[in-house]
């Protein structure tokens, strides 16, 4: 029989229940429950006191930055819940929308020794969920008899952080002539991952021969940029400037991925332009809301190139770090094509940031 969820079915199971505020169990030798902290609730934050005095409130090493809480497991910190919290506490130590208005949330005890595994892995499925990275969790001896009385999705530990490791395998969905500005010879083709997560968009410009470097783009979803014309980035004008030179020389193709905010989904990248209204950059700000400087994975775009029969490319790009991915995920990259358009007396500062700390060549 093969009617029972696998792994991969497992896991986009519980994004989607952390995602509505419902606990997930980790089966291991210590077995855990854990819930988003970005969607819990009153009545489930008193369940989780009525389940065990000994809560801790997970959250990622760069947001421990922020609260000046030790990180004693390296990329994450375990932070003691006292028996004063509420609910709205757990959301501020998450969410930093308040962190210039109330500065002191301390001082906070932090777990050290022990093994955090279960934690990281919870950890990382609310940042693949598009939530913040910060979970509340909860010892639970007999893990699977628990969950199973409470209809809970229950995870093996075994083999997860592998198997998160793994690029989810893309599936050409379908694909269809699409006539455009840039040119009328186009064709869109549309690929959805095994995982659940987000389908993402190849257009092909002409036929390009499959034996030459093609003129490619990875393009980074952008809502505010693509969409409403934000000037606050550049992604609109490199949007349609690669167009219009894949239109201009005749063939190309465009991969617009599904990573909007470097990867972090619209919801905290703009919880990031309110920190960066702040006073905080880019950077900084992804920081305090407890991301990596950029969590998008471009192993999607050499995948989707691959499935279009392309081996290597001419790149359009001012980011080194997608030439490097390329490379390590066999696309050879004979030549960077710089694209440097958008600037605005808005985004300047952004522009500046980018090259500054993340590299680009601007």
């Amino acid at each position: 029989m093969t009617l029972a969820p696998s792994l991969t079915e497992l896991l986009a199971r519980a994004r989607a229940d952390l995602r509505m505020g419902v606990p997930v169990v980790l089966e291991g030798a210590e077995p855990l429950l854990f819930v988003s902290a970005e969607t819990l609730d009153d009545a489930r934050f008193s369940d989780f006191r009525a389940l065990s005095p000994q809560l801790v409130l997970a959250i990622t090493a760069r947001r421990a930055q922020t609260l000046k809480a030790r990180a004693y497991d390296g990329d994450l910190a375990r932070i003691i819940v006292p028996p004063d919290a509420t609910s709205d506490w757990i959301t501020a130590i998450a969410d930093p929308a308040e962190d210039l208005k109330h500065p002191m949330k301390g001082p906070l005890s932090c777990q050290r020794g022990g093994d955090p595994e279960a934690l990281r892995i919870a950890l990382r499925l609310a940042k693949t969920a598009r939530l913040l990275p910060s979970v509340l969790a909860a010892p639970l001896p007999g893990g699977g008899d628990f969950a199973a009385r409470n209809g809970l999705t229950r995870l093996p530990l075994d083999g997860i952080a592998e198997h998160l490791d793994q690029n989810s395998p893309l599936h050409s969905v379908v694909h269809a002539r699409l006539p455009m500005e840039v040119s009328e010879a186009g064709r869109l083709h549309v690929f959805r991952p095994e995982d659940g997560g987000e389908e993402h968009y190849a257009i092909e410009i002409g036929r390009p021969d499959r034996a030459r470097p093609v003129l490619a783009r990875l393009h980074s979803a952008c809502f505010t940029g693509d969409l409403m014309g934000s000037l606050k980035c550049d992604c609109g004008p490199q949007l349609r400037a690669a167009l219009a030179q894949m239109g201009s020389e005749g063939q190309g193709v465009l991969l617009y991925l599904n990573q909007e905010g470097r990867g972090i989904g619209l919801a905290n990248k703009m919880r990031a332009y309110s920190l960066q209204d702040q006073g905080f950059d880019t950077v900084e700000a992804n920081h305090r809301l407890g991301f990596e400087d950029d969590e998008r994975d471009f192993r999607l775009g050499a995948d989707i190139l691959k499935a279009l029969g392309f081996s290597s490319v001419r790149l359009l790009t001012n980011n080194p770090r997608k030439v490097s991915m390329m490379e390590a995920s066999g696309i050879r990259v004979a030549e960077r094509v710089p694209l440097k358009v958008g600037e605005n007396p808005h985004n300047t500062a952004y522009l500046d940031t980018k090259a500054a700390k993340s590299g680009h060549l601007l």
